[in-house]
């Protein structure tokens, strides 16, 4: 399910199913993208952070065209305890392998992988260089 910003509509809450995964999207050519994601943050209650949000910067592969300072999408990771992915849509074995990344990490915080929790989740993801 896609949308563009938070919170979603009430009127359809019976109709939803259960959120496992937030990604938020991040075009790093567009202010407005980060503006709206942080926006879209302070509609979430704080224990979804525990595992079951992740950052998906696209538009990595076009440093000159950067409107969004890299800094403030690290700080984000951090300050949300989420991890932070990075993509180039536009080539095709790095849309695939992003997808199959999601994928995995949506089957681990809906439960589906076996002793891995959506809350180890975000130690395995860490930067090893923190440690």
């Amino acid at each position: 399910h896609l949308t563009t910003s938070l919170p979603l509509p009430s009127e359809r809450d019976h109709l939803r199913p259960r959120i496992d995964l937030i990604v938020f999207m991040i075009d790093i050519k567009s202010k407005y993208s980060l503006k709206n994601v942080e926006a879209s943050l302070a509609h979430l209650d704080a224990s979804f952070f525990l595992g079951k949000v992740c950052f998906l910067v696209t538009g990595v592969g076009r440093v000159n065209f950067c409107s969004v300072e890299m800094n403030a999408i690290w700080k984000l990771g951090e300050a949300y305890c989420s991890p932070v992915l990075f993509c180039e849509l536009e080539l095709e074995g790095i849309r695939i392998a992003t997808a199959q990344r999601l994928l995995r990490m949506l089957q681990i915080c809906a439960g589906h992988i076996p002793g891995v929790s959506a809350l180890s989740f975000g130690t395995l993801m860490r930067n090893t260089a923190d440690d």
